[in-house]
């Protein structure tokens, strides 16, 4: 092993304690109600700025996402030169007609809540205001991405993923088709927060460190619900007692699925090419002749630590970070989100895809299974809409824990997971999305059924 001085080391291990303390490590924190909970030190920074800025945050999001209507129209006609670097600004801006129609479409939707202008069911607070409201999910991902894309770098440049990607491997490549270095993508979804997971992974797929297949499996398979809001849906259906089996299920079921998902349609037919268009052969994971695991994980940290000592190119990185998932993600979680909440709201569309899923209910074992049926497929369009409706029409204990559990691991959500993968570069698109949520939903039923069966 090459020989590095004191500084390397420090450069090292400081940052990247610093992110693991950051992004990985939950803190006791008190919530509105007076109860203890445990979040990730990034979620109580993005929550306190955002209790701080509330009133603020509603406009300042309306601005950026009229930016990025603006921007995209205005480059959308720039073609850039042959032997000309991209800048910045072109790829955050320069994208197709369809997204800038979809980043137009969040700008006009945003301005209808603000000013409460043209039909209420786009500003009603159960459809756009639920997203933009000083509580919303927007005025939350404007603090978590401030916070997240600025301190990412932590985690990215300082050679934690090249320690932890080398001594992953023997267990990621294999279990779940997936480099070593994904295993911090992975904790940080689980402990952190699912965005913090897709802008991880964003970024590692823009740098060439996963194929296609492998940030198209990451994003929608370890983005997973953070403890934080495991907490708060199980609470909404009235069953926190039950916290502890209940994310016991999460996890057990999470794992079976990151084990089959991988390997079947659509994920098992993603190219296994780089963004750059390299092969996957081209980048060896081997440990070389004379090394072990950990000496080769430790060089590999210490040469990224070594390219990494300028404090101004971390701080340009961050904010490229935070204006990538401002301008890139807002609009999409705005556009689809809305349109998403619109239709389980005012339109019985959710009721009638949901019927299929009746008889597999009644076939299980779960009790109301016509009512839970729609809860099924409504989580589709965000990860509390099944746990919300579910107070008011379900009375059945299992039932209600049956719908706690899969509106968690059912994971791909349009006002936030969902919507952030299909405004970052990871190579999935909407077709991807249903048939990933679907295929969730039927194979993890039978796992949260019968653990519900007996829990009641």
């Amino acid at each position: 092993m090459k020989k590095f001085p004191t500084s390397t080391w420090l450069l090292f291990l400081i940052p990247s304690l610093l992110g693991i303390l950051l992004f990985l490590v939950p803190i006791p924190t008190i919530d509105d109600e007076g109860q203890t909970i445990w979040m990730v030190t990034i979620a109580v920074l993005a929550n306190a700025l955002a209790g701080a800025i509330d009133a603020f945050t509603p406009w300042i999001m309306m601005m950026i996402l009229i930016i990025a209507a603006i921007g995209s129209l205005i480059f959308i006609t720039r073609k850039v030169k042959e032997g000309h670097k991209v800048s910045f600004f072109d790829r955050l801006f320069n994208v197709n007609l369809f997204w800038t129609i979809v980043r137009i479409l969040g700008a006009i939707f945003a301005v209808m809540v603000l000013f409460q202008i043209g039909p209420e069911a786009v500003w009603s607070e159960d459809t756009g205001g639920l997203l933009l409201s000083s509580t919303g999910l927007l005025s939350f991902l404007f603090t978590i991405f401030l916070f997240a894309g600025l301190f990412l770098p932590l985690l990215m440049n300082f050679g934690l993923l090249e320690f932890f990607g080398t001594m992953m491997v023997k267990v990621m490549r294999p279990l779940f088709r997936l480099p070593g270095r994904s295993s911090i993508d992975a904790l940080a979804s689980w402990v952190g927060d699912g965005t913090i997971g897709v802008l991880l992974t964003n970024n590692q797929y823009i740098q060439n460190k996963y194929t296609q297949r492998e940030a198209a499996i990451i994003g929608t398979t370890f983005s997973v619900v953070s403890i934080t809001f495991a907490i708060v849906v199980i609470q909404e259906v009235g069953l926190g007692q039950y916290f502890l089996p209940y994310y016991g299920t999460v996890i057990l079921t999470g794992v079976v699925l990151a084990l089959i998902m991988p390997r079947i349609y659509p994920l098992a037919q993603k190219k296994t090419t780089f963004m750059n268009g390299d092969p996957q052969e081209s980048y060896s994971e081997e440990v070389p002749e004379g090394y072990s695991v950990t000496s080769h994980g430790v060089e590999n940290a210490l040469t990224k630590a070594n390219e990494n000592k300028s404090i101004k190119e971390f701080f340009k990185d961050g904010f490229k970070n935070v204006l990538d998932m401002w301008i890139g993600v807002a609009p999409v979680v705005m556009a689809f989100g809305t349109v998403a909440l619109m239709l389980a709201t005012y339109t019985p569309i959710f009721t009638i895809l949901g019927k299929p899923f009746e008889p597999y209910l009644n076939l299980l074992g779960v009790p109301e299974a016509q009512e839970a049926a729609q809860l099924m497929v409504v989580g589709f369009a965000d990860m509390f809409l099944p746990a919300i409706l579910a107070g008011g029409m379900i009375e059945s204990e299992l039932t209600l824990f049956v719908v706690a559990t899969m509106s968690v691991t059912q994971l791909i959500y349009m006002s936030e997971v969902g919507g952030l993968l299909l405004g970052s570069k990871i190579p999935v698109n909407i077709w991807d999305l249903i048939v990933i949520f679907v295929l969730r939903t039927v194979i993890a039923l039978p796992i949260v059924a019968g653990v519900a069966h007996l829990l009641f």
